[in-house]
């Protein structure tokens, strides 16, 4: 692949906004509905072929439809259209009508990956009618903060303290102004959940007993980049740049394959590998710095982003004319069938017989052809 000329149709600008288009397309023809027929709402169903009960959103997945929002925003970033723009809008509706008791849960990671949507919402599509949402949010996360331990725990009351709550939660303090929140977290991150042989960021740990659970996923790397990326460039420190490059270093080494982003997943686990692209495209494009290191580093998160992006394009199903993206972007993807539906275990959602069913999984393709376009329009 050729970067910055703009000459190889593999890296071409227009190339990938036209397969995010498509990649959008699909999640429109196959995921979203109106939310119990309700004027203004619209939701994702949480799998393609859908069960009677997925349809009638008696599962729904808080989560998961903030990243929905969240993909919804690179579409009316990349190509604005007053049609992209209600949809962001309808979709924040349907969660808030969906979620009863109005826009927080007990999960802090939930509620941050919502922050972070709503907030992009705002401040790139000037979408103002969810500025009430965020500010309940943003109350939420910033007094669940637990001083004494130095981070917020993984939901409310629990004694686990992780990086999927911690990273998204201090990348939403970081773009709502509050960097020594996010300060704190990110050396809280560092300094608790680094490990110190393969440089990755572990899960989380038990406090006060200090039990710590020590599997290393990719998306708890993705947040951890994007929030030390965030602070690098607002605070201008140096340790910031100096972790996000050291942590490149580990993912290229351990998560990496052949340049592609490595494992499979569904369920909650279909967003993984989607979120850790996410933040490797920030990366790229945001990380200060121009010594060697720090060009490196960005040439290294484009690479990786623009390897995978063709790895899951060629390994996609062609279905009605819209991709269906594998859960492994380096292998074939299958067509998934009604049955095998994903179950809630443990307060997290469990693959569907075949993968490729799951919302998660095509979310991440989603968010990994319009990481490719900002990539390549940004001269990669």
């Amino acid at each position: 692949m050729t970067s910055r000329t703009g000459r190889n149709t593999e890296s071409s600008a227009a190339l990938w906004a036209e397969r995010a288009d498509l990649a959008e397309s699909a999640i429109v023809a196959r995921h979203l509905r109106p939310l119990w027929a309700i004027p203004g709402t619209t939701l994702g169903v949480v799998g393609w072929p859908a069960t009677k009960r997925e349809r009638a959103f008696m599962f729904w997945h808080y989560w998961w439809q903030a990243h929905l929002i969240d993909c919804a925003v690179d579409a009316a970033n990349r190509a604005p259209t007053p049609t992209r723009r209600r949809r962001i809008s309808t979709i924040a509706q349907g969660m808030r009508t969906r979620n009863l008791t109005g826009w927080t849960n007990n999960y802090y990671d939930d509620m941050a990956w919502l922050a972070i949507a709503l907030e992009r919402a705002e401040r790139t599509q000037g979408i103002t009618e969810v500025r009430g949402g965020l500010l309940a949010l943003e109350k939420d996360l910033y007094t669940g903060f637990e001083p004494q331990f130095g981070a917020v725990p993984w939901r409310r009351g629990s004694d686990y303290f992780n990086a999927p709550a911690n990273g998204p939660v201090g990348i939403a303090m970081a773009r709502l102004g509050r960097y020594t929140r996010a300060q704190e977290i990110s050396d809280w991150l560092d300094h608790t959940l680094r490990d110190k042989d393969s440089g990755l960021i572990v899960d989380g740990i038990h406090l006060p007993s200090g039990e710590i659970e020590t599997p290393t996923y990719s998306y708890c790397q993705g947040v951890v980049l994007g929030l030390e990326t965030e602070l690098a460039v607002h605070t201008g420190e140096p340790r910031h740049v100096d972790r996000a490059v050291r942590l490149l270093a580990a993912i290229e080494e351990h998560l990496v394959a052949g340049g592609v982003v490595a494992g499979d997943g569904g369920g909650d686990g279909g967003l993984f590998n989607g979120i850790l692209i996410r933040y490797l495209a920030l990366m790229a494009l945001m990380l200060p710095g121009e010594e060697q290191a720090q060009v490196n580093a960005r040439r290294g998160a484009a690479a990786i982003v623009c390897r995978s992006a063709v790895a899951a394009w060629e390994n996609r199903l062609d279905v009605d004319g819209n991709p269906l993206f594998g859960a492994d972007w380096r292998q074939p993807a299958r067509l998934p069938r009604i049955s095998g539906a994903g179950m809630l275990e443990g307060g997290s959602i469990t693959a569907s017989r075949t993968p490729e069913r799951d919302l998660s999984v095509q979310l991440s393709g989603w968010k990994l052809m319009e990481a490719a376009h900002v990539v390549c329009a940004a001269g990669f």
